[in-house]
């Protein structure tokens, strides 16, 4: 992991653990806890997936846009890390990649395939109730030291304490249909994010990080953001460059 001060770590904890704010937005919260968990212990990249009403996994955010395709194929072959974490409960830890053929027979090599070479994955729990998991991609042997893996499961622990207590404290909505409609509106933002991208002639993750500014910019939900985006690509000309 990469060296990071005391006072460093408990900001991020707190900022992990803030979502009882008045403009709380699901999915930039997600986006920011993949960018921060890559950023302690140093990953190639990290993918976030949460269960919908039906029990489902779904890819919900990522550090990159590379993530997000490797995540897509774990759900649409039923077999990785982060589907074996949300099952059992119990994290996955340093699984070389190039070894794992025996255990994920179709993910693995498209894993590997795309240039990572370790995995691990933490489930966002609290206690027997899991509503998702936390990919962990490294590009080199990428082993956690045993005092980082207490670490990372807390953060994702946090996180998930955080979205019962969001759930619990405003409107007494089911977190499962909030997770629904974050899932429909990632559609949006995809579609979104990739118009940016080609209008700017920029990577998708750049033009996902020219909407974010905007939106943050002009106190935006990032999926009205990309619906304005969709219904009128024209706006993207009043955007930020990147």
């Amino acid at each position: 992991m990469t060296t990071v001060s005391a006072e460093r770590l408990a900001t991020i904890f707190v900022e992990v653990a803030d979502t009882l704010v008045d403009d709380f937005d699901l999915l930039d919260f997600l986006h920011m806890l993949s960018e921060r968990a890559a950023a302690l212990v140093d990953a190639a990249a990290v993918g976030l997936m949460m269960a919908d009403q039906r029990g489902r996994m779904e890819f919900m955010a990522g550090s990159d846009e590379n993530v997000r395709l490797i995540e897509l194929f774990q759900m649409q072959n039923l077999e990785g890390p982060c589907l074996d974490a949300f099952r059992s409960g119990v994290p996955v830890i340093n699984v070389d990649l190039r070894a794992a053929g025996d255990r994920w027979p179709r993910f693995a090599p498209q894993a590997t395939a795309a240039g990572f070479r370790s995995v691990h994955a933490f489930p966002m729990r609290l206690r027997d109730h899991v509503i998702g998991a936390l990919n962990v991609f490294g590009h080199g042997n990428g082993e956690l030291a045993r005092s980082e893996v207490p670490i990372m499961q807390a953060l994702a622990d946090v996180a998930t304490i955080a979205l019962l207590q969001e759930r619990a404290i405003r409107r007494g909505e089911e977190l499962t249909e909030q997770l629904q409609g974050a899932l429909n509106s990632r559609i949006v933002i995809e579609q979104a994010k990739g118009a940016i991208a080609q209008a700017r002639r920029i990577s998708v993750d750049e033009g996902f990080e020219v909407m974010r500014s905007f939106a943050r910019a002009r106190n935006r939900r990032l999926s009205d953001v990309a619906h304005m985006i969709v219904d009128d690509p024209s706006i993207i000309r009043e955007f930020p460059q990147p």
